[in-house]
């Protein structure tokens, strides 16, 4: 699907055609969003703009070299949009070229940050009067998105940290489910640093417009905030995640505590049972009073082993 931005009578107005194109100037023409497209739609962007776009798989390089790269008439940027899921989060890679003002979009999947910049357009056209300005607004939306996503992220750290002050559910499975948040979290910080790198980039270009440095300026600042935050987060959950593993040794130490004291408790008893069950004659009396003396035996062997254990403080 293709989607054409372009100046209309001092406003912004959106075709969906791709025939559309070859009425269109260059300077009638700001943003060209491509989600999933087909050769037909990439020929004719490629035609109109005069340049070739990125495919997929260089839009997952992780080289600098691919991830910003310029020439003489183009800007290529290829990035990663995190996607969070119910459990997990997944990367996206989106690739934007820049033309002669022009910004060309290629994305699979859908994206808020896409659907909020296309709204805003729509608003207030003049906050965007060049694809360069639309590319900065992209940036500065998903860094917002990633900003609420790590608050959540602290939200849901808290909640784990009260139950393992509560004692409550610690076990195997809640210790998997930090090591999730863990990796939730490594995710949003490689997305953040992503976006820093590319800024740094764009502050290093000399063809981006001069005004919208002061933005990407302090773009840069939050995303070291949000990337001070990550790590802090990453912190609590290392520091939660040792003392749950503490806990869950401390509660296996705690059983086999109990059944070493059973099994010491009754050893006595089973070696004088031993003894007396053995087919030989023995110096007592028999009838019952071989089985009170027996008891009687087994209890102040049990008594004698729980008092040293007490004595020793082991109990």
């Amino acid at each position: 699907m293709i989607q054409i931005f372009y100046k209309d009578k001092g406003k912004i107005s959106i075709s969906q055609s791709l025939v559309f194109l070859d009425e269109l100037g260059m300077d009638d023409v700001i943003w060209i969003d491509l989600f999933s497209p087909d050769g037909d739609e990439k020929r004719a962007v490629e035609t109109f703009l005069d340049t070739s776009l990125s495919s997929r798989a260089q839009a997952e390089e992780i080289e600098s070299s691919s991830r910003y790269s310029e020439t003489e008439t183009t800007i290529s940027v290829n990035t990663n949009f995190l996607i969070p899921g119910p459990d997990e989060y997944s990367m996206e890679a989106v690739s934007f070229i820049l033309c002669e003002g022009i910004i060309v979009s290629i994305r699979n999947v859908q994206l808020r940050s896409f659907s909020d910049i296309q709204r805003k357009i729509q608003v207030n056209s003049r906050l965007y009067p060049t694809g360069y300005h639309v590319l900065v607004g992209i940036v500065e939306n998903r860094i917002d998105l990633d900003a609420d996503m790590i608050e959540l992220m602290s939200k849901e750290i808290d909640t784990y940290s009260k139950k393992v002050s509560a004692g409550k559910d610690v076990n195997e499975e809640f210790l998997l489910d930090i090591n999730q948040l863990q990796e939730n979290t490594m995710l949003v910080r490689e997305n953040v640093v992503d976006k820093q790198r590319m800024i740094s980039s764009i502050l290093k270009s000399d063809k981006f417009p001069r005004d919208v440095f002061a933005k990407l300026t302090v773009i840069n600042k939050d995303i070291v905030s949000l990337l001070n935050h990550t790590n802090f987060s990453f912190e609590r959950l290392d520091y939660l995640q040792n003392t749950v593993v503490g806990l869950i040794n401390l509660e296996q130490n705690r059983i086999m505590k109990v059944f070493t004291f059973v099994s010491l408790l009754l050893m006595p008893p089973t070696l004088i049972a031993s003894i007396y069950g053995m087919n030989i004659q023995l110096p007592i009396l028999g009838g019952y009073i071989d089985l009170i003396l027996l008891l009687f035996l087994m209890a102040i062997a049990i008594f004698i082993v729980i008092l040293v254990f007490r004595k020793r403080r082991m109990l």
